[in-house]
């Protein structure tokens, strides 16, 4: 079983920057790890992720505006988001990827507001 645990989020300035951090733990053989989010009233979307060999997966909305780091000895995945937006506003939920297994995190609200 993997035991996820996010840091990060609350509330954010429109044009401010957000860093969110995910650790795993239960596993040595961990394939991806990144970010979705789910705003009110929405599906949960891809926002960045990231495997084991440094591939990215990046939502277009948020290209240009984010970077992922992964430290694969400590299982922590690192995401920044800068110029933040009011629709940036949602849950952020950390998935982990076991092959052939999902595991998210519990997910951190994120609120761009001034």
């Amino acid at each position: 079983q993997v035991h996820i645990v996010e840091s990060g989020g609350g509330l954010v300035q429109p044009g401010g920057t957000l860093r969110l951090s995910c650790k795993a733990s239960g596993s040595s053989n961990i394939y991806l790890m990144g970010w979705y989010r789910q705003a009110p009233g929405k599906q949960r979307e891809l926002v960045q992720t990231i495997t084991v060999a440094g591939m990215t997966s990046t939502a277009d909305s948020v290209k240009g505006r984010v970077t992922i780091s992964r430290d694969n000895a400590k299982n922590t995945v690192t995401l920044e988001m800068n110029n933040l937006k009011p629709e940036d506003t949602a849950v952020y939920y950390c998935k982990v990827v076991v092959t052939p297994y999902d595991y998210w995190g519990q997910g951190t609200q994120v609120t761009v507001s001034s």
